[in-house]
């Protein structure tokens, strides 16, 4: 059997792989650019191939020392080194079509539902079918997303641009003779929708719902994409395009290991962000985050990341159920931190709710005009 690639290739695979082990968010695009960087420069010297994986891998600053320790333990052979990795310290990221990582082992339980916590608790999950209203939801979105004008132009009898072109093949085919005039205008196409799920055990009594939104929507938007964040993110879109809803609602469930657990939610956006290909799904779309955004510890990360996502996004909303309270008013630290981020703050209580709030995703609300008049 021929190799695809040299055995010097397969060692330098090796050490990204080593990396995601220890719970550093690598993606396929960043393996090919630390190979390709090798090559570039040579390599004359070990520090050639140290310095290609810190520009091309994304080390964080606060996890240099360990990637230097996992750099030595993998080059040069010192095994006691390697075991120094603190892997349940990061988000780990689950991609449905990827290669998983191993879950760790849970170190203990806590309860859930009543507060947010930033112990890790892996679980699995019954899901019933979706219900009813769902059916009218799915009908009426692909009408009422919002769309933008696409850099591809199509062919119209009225109300477009003389397509010139198009008319001068066609004076061409006919020998000269001027036909109908052709014209042509840039069609309209739907902005990509992104539903990132809390899974958290203060959101348990919603996660069955949202996951049932998930799968209507990802089954009737033209480009759409749902994760999952807890004390990990998990990229489930792949299981919800499966056309049995029973089927891809169970299969979702299995995906995602940190049901009901803690809530990391600053670090799961930030290592979505940090992965170039799902970072890119933000830009352009319409963001719906459904959680009550109870963040354990500081909300540093979480402002940061909603700041980036922010300026990337054709608007940026969160729906927590904390919303159906009347007297509900973002009194916690983190909901101040990043509500001057967020184009919407709506009630998420429910599949009618939050149904009702994205079929009105194109009617933009004042405060979302403005922001995006001035990235404009």
């Amino acid at each position: 059997m021929t190799r695809l690639l040299p055995q010097a290739a397969d060692a330098l695979l090796g050490f990204a792989r080593v990396l995601r082990w220890h719970g550093f968010t690598v993606a396929p695009e960043q393996s090919v650019a630390f190979l390709q960087s090798v090559e570039l420069l040579g390599p004359r010297h070990m520090k050639d191939i140290e310095d290609a994986a810190l520009a091309t891998l994304a080390c964080p600053p606060d996890r240099r020392g360990e990637f230097d320790v996992l750099f030595r333990a993998y080059f040069w052979g010192d095994e006691e080194l390697a075991a120094t990795g603190e892997p349940e310290d990061e988000t780990a990221v689950k991609d449905a079509v990827g290669g998983n990582e191993p879950p760790p082992t849970p170190e203990g339980k806590e309860q859930s539902g009543a507060i947010a916590s930033a112990t890790e608790r892996l679980a699995g999950r019954a899901l019933k079918p979706g219900e009813e209203r769902l059916k009218a939801f799915g009908t009426a979105l692909p009408y009422a997303l919002p769309r933008r004008r696409s850099f591809r132009s199509q062919r119209v009898r009225l109300g477009g641009q003389p397509d010139l072109r198009r008319s001068m093949r066609a004076t061409l085919a006919n020998d000269g003779d001027v036909p109908a005039p052709m014209l042509r205008r840039r069609a309209l196409v739907q902005r990509p929708l992104l539903l990132l799920i809390d899974v958290s055990g203060s959101m348990k009594q919603h996660t069955n719902d949202y996951l049932r939104v998930a799968y209507a929507v990802v089954q009737n938007a033209d480009r759409a994409e749902v994760f999952t964040m807890g004390t990990r993110l998990t990229r489930i879109t792949p299981a919800l395009r499966l056309r049995d809803r029973a089927t891809a609602l169970e299969r979702a469930a299995t995906l995602v290991d940190d049901w009901d657990g803690g809530t990391r939610l600053g670090p799961a956006l930030q290592a979505f962000l940090s992965v170039p290909r799902f970072g890119a799904f933000a830009r352009g779309a319409a963001v719906v985050l459904l959680s009550d955004g109870l963040e354990r510890g500081g909300h540093a990360e979480l402002e940061s990341a909603l700041k980036r996502i922010s300026g990337r996004a054709y608007r940026l909303s969160m729906c927590t159920p904390l919303a159906a309270d009347p007297r509900f008013r973002p009194q916690t630290a983190a909901l101040r931190a990043i509500l001057p981020h967020l184009d919407d703050l709506v009630d998420g209580s429910g599949i009618e709710p939050l149904t009702d709030f994205i079929l009105s995703l194109a009617r933009r609300s004042e405060r979302a005009q403005t922001r995006w008049n001035k990235v404009s």
